[in-house]
């Protein structure tokens, strides 16, 4: 209630305001507001960063991320020039009199070859806004990227950004700026997505046809996103054709997709559904014997309703189902003590959003939206003697509130509230009929999480602007729960519990917050440079606890409790921003410096998955974090592109009184994911308007690896002995890829359009490794090997169609 109490205080603040505005604009120099929307003439999606100039005056203004605009001038006639890269120019004439609206439309330039490859931001505005360490990608400029085996993939994509890292090829999620995998929050259309790959790894879970933009914030994270401690990606999903129905899709080797759209009441109720699958059984067929029985296929189903009754009230419902089914016919992942010959791995992701937004005047906007978001993850063995099935899952329920107010076009305010009620599963083991292997069910962890927050844009002059935000979160755990209490002088261990205590259902038995201040600052040094600063704070109440390099799909989740608290990072930023005159050549450098406190790792022998208290496994330090991060980018020309280099480490000390408890002697070692180099150059040559031509090539260092220091021989057996964590690192990654994309000419004007994409990933078949491990032998000490997932070139062929 104090939550609901603080938006509506907020609201009679925010009214306040404006009705002393009214007031006073009853002076000698009265001024109106010209207001309204920009879209997309084809889609109706909303443009950002359309640059709108005063021709009259030479004003200039920007529209907001939802393509919203507000211009304020006296009384008049005027004429307003809307531009955009890749769309054709638009002059609208205005007789300003009185508070005017109106939704302006932009065509698309087909004949534009002069586009821009990794943002859809205007030519200038990476210098002119004041987020810094914020990167927005359109679905245009990633099918540009070479695809692997001919898919598209939003998550890949993200690796060729600065900062950007991922553990190996074929490993799920990414690392951002010094940041384990769970600790970026995944939104897709504002639901929480835990687990963003199919096939383990290979591709990500957004289906390309329904993106309409991607925006990752790894620095200037606004003070309404919270939760994770490292990034947010944001990916939105596009907005139905409310004016025709049309079909889309490709066929491809590996996967194939379908679309359709249209109004269900022409202008006020559309829909949209896209479905992709992929059932590639039938090629392990064709593979080594060892491969034979290998399953490996997935699906995902993406759907969104609109219903616009008037220009005030838009309601949307999102809802997004995939599963995945994974096995390896002659090995076993599980990661149990039990020997079974394969394991299978089903795992699935539904997700629903419920969205009202209200335009409730030309300065105030209200969004509230119902989130559920369910993931649930199967590992099973079919071995008659050793069948079992282990289950784990996330339930995450949300409601939240955005409250938007734009006096002018020198401030922006918004407000907040949200509430997530989390339903976690860890694990349950269950036997099958004949089986030897023991059921076990860990109790499930239960949780709110609140939060509050407000913010300001404000534009001081010309030249700066300041981004300033606080926002209060806290973590309220709740029964049935089961909590101990330990030795105060000792190790969290089975043997130094001195107690223990059950709590009821709903009771409320611990709690953990705090304020998480944001800030950032742009100071323009001159035309087209630009100096950032930025601030951020953020808690993260919900952990992803692995001893695995990349995650598994059935890796365990923790919620922050009695004994593990929530991880805290604080980072500061720094960037120069310049372009030429032109904006044809952008560029960058940031460096950053972050800093975390309660960082999460395993101790020496963890056992993870079943076991009941999680915190006599795994260990709290604290982490530092730094990189210098460079960007260069063409944008026009036949040929376009950029190249991005990142100089990042990553250091975790997790050291105790006790020696159970320290990782590395208690000394900082390198996290799994700390790479200091990482290069990548994409390079994009488009001769003509149906035909292009792409290049890409990455460059890292190998990751960490901790390898046996000596081997000792136990009773006649080989023992490894291993003593300091990820002091050693697998070879370099490097790998080219090439694509061509073929397109119907868009200067002929044709209801059906198809396109034609060939690629090779990986053109010089490079061995990469994504491991190294050790087989021991009684004939020798121990043999090296080196495991890679892509060991040679990769030549795919998708058609595409839409009609």
């Amino acid at each position: 209630m104090r939550l609901i109490g603080l938006l509506w205080l907020s609201f009679f603040l925010l009214n306040g305001t404006m009705a002393q505005q009214r007031t006073t604009s009853n002076g000698p120099s009265p001024t109106f507001s010209a207001t309204g929307y920009v879209r997309d003439a084809k889609t109706g999606k909303p443009i950002q960063s359309v640059n709108i100039v005063v021709l009259n005056v030479s004003k200039g203004y920007v529209t907001a991320k939802d393509g919203f605009y507000i211009v304020q001038l006296p009384p008049g006639k005027y004429i307003l020039r809307f531009s955009h890269v890749g769309y054709r120019p638009r002059q609208d004439t205005i007789s300003l009199q009185q508070t005017l609206f109106r939704e302006i439309t932009m065509e698309d330039d087909a004949k534009d070859l002069e586009e821009v490859v990794v943002t859809s931001e205007t030519p200038d505005r990476n210098v002119r806004k004041v987020e810094i360490g914020v990167s927005q990608l359109t679905i245009r400029s990633i099918r540009r990227i070479p695809p692997l085996m001919g898919e598209v993939d939003i998550v890949r994509s993200l690796l060729l950004l600065p900062g950007v890292t991922t553990v190996g090829e074929g490993a799920p999620g990414f690392n951002v700026r010094g940041g384990s995998a769970d600790q970026n929050l995944i939104l897709f259309d504002d639901a929480p997505v835990f687990n963003s790959s199919h096939l383990m790894g290979f591709f990500s879970v957004f289906n390309p046809d329904v993106v309409r933009d991607v925006t990752l914030n790894r620095g200037g994270i606004a003070a309404a996103y919270g939760g994770r401690a490292s990034s947010v990606l944001d990916v939105k999903i596009k907005e139905p054709d409310a004016e025709k129905w049309g079909i889309n899709g490709g066929i491809g080797l590996i996967s194939s997709r379908l679309g359709v759209e249209g109004p269900i009441i022409k202008n006020k109720l559309s829909f949209l559904a896209a479905a992709r699958a992929s059932f590639s059984d039938f090629l392990f067929k064709l593979a080594p014997p060892n491969l034979i029985g290998t399953k490996a296929n997935f699906y995902d189903v993406t759907t969104k309703l609109k219903y616009q009754p008037s220009e005030k009230h838009t309601i949307t419902l999102t809802g997004y189902l995939s599963k995945d089914v994974f096995k390896l016919a002659s090995d076993s992942l599980s990661g149990q003590e039990i020997n079974a010959s394969s394991t299978e791995f089903n795992y699935q992701t539904m997700n629903a959003v419920l969205r009202w937004n209200y335009f409730m005047s030309k300065q105030v906007n209200l969004a509230t939206s119902v989130i559920l978001s369910r993931y649930r993850a199967d590992l099973s063995s079919a071995d008659s003697a050793n069948a079992f099935q282990l289950e784990s899952g996330i339930l995450h329920r949300q409601v939240k509130s955005d409250l938007t107010y734009t006096p002018n076009e020198n401030h922006q305010w918004q407000a907040g509230v949200s509430a997530i009620d989390y339903l976690v599963q860890p694990n349950t083991r269950t036997p099958g009929l004949f089986s030897n292997v023991l059921p076990i069910d860990l109790a499930r962890e239960r949780a709110y999480e609140l939060a509050a927050y407000i913010q300001d844009e404000w534009n001081l002059n010309a030249d700066v602007s300041v981004i300033a935000g606080l926002r209060y979160s806290a973590l309220l755990n709740r029964g049935p729960a089961t909590v101990r209490t330990y030795q105060e002088n000792g190790p969290r261990q089975d043997e130094t519990v001195t107690s223990v205590q059950n709590y009821e259902a709903s009771k409320t038995y611990h709690s953990a917050g705090g304020l998480e201040p944001r800030l950032a600052v742009r100071w323009s040094v001159g035309e087209g440079k630009a100096i950032k600063v930025g601030y951020s704070r953020l808690r993260q109440y919900i952990q992803q606890v692995t001893n695995t390099t990349a995650a598994l799909p059935t890796s365990r989740w923790h919620l922050s409790d009695t004994h593990t608290k929530p991880t805290i990072a604080d980072q500061w930023s720094l960037g120069y921003f310049h372009n030429t005159s032109d904006n044809a050549i952008e560029a960058s450098g940031e460096v950053y410096y972050k800093t975390l406190m309660n960082a999460i790792d395993y101790r020496d022998g963890a056992e993870l998955q079943l076991t009941q208290a999680v915190e006599t496994q795994i260990v709290q330090g604290h982490g530092r974090a730094y990189g210098v991060e460079g960007l260069l980018r063409k944008n026009k020309g036949r040929w376009t592109g950029f190249m991005s280099y990142t100089y990042a480490r990553t250091f975790l000390t997790m050291n105790s009184p006790y020696i159970s408890e320290q990782v590395n002697n208690g000394n900082p070692y390198p996290a799994n994911y700390d790479k200091p180099h990482t290069l990548n150059v994409l390079a994009t040559h488009r001769p003509t308007t149906w035909f292009s031509m792409s290049l890409n090539f990455t460059y890292s260092t190998g990751r960490p690896t901790t390898q046996p220091s000596a081997i000792a021989r136990v009773a006649g057996v080989l023992v490894p002995i291993y003593l300091d964590r990820n002091q050693q690192r697998v070879p370099a990654y490097h790998r080219l890829d090439f694509s061509m994309t073929f397109e119907q000419n868009p200067l002929k004007k044709k209801r059906n359009q198809s396109s034609w994409v060939f690629s090779i990933y990986n053109v010089y078949a490079h061995k990469n490794a994504y491991s190294v491990f050790y087989k021991l032998s009684p004939a020798s000490s121990a043999d090296a090997y080196k495991l890679s997932i892509f060991g040679t070139a990769f030549p795919s062929l998708t058609y595409n169609f839409k009609f």
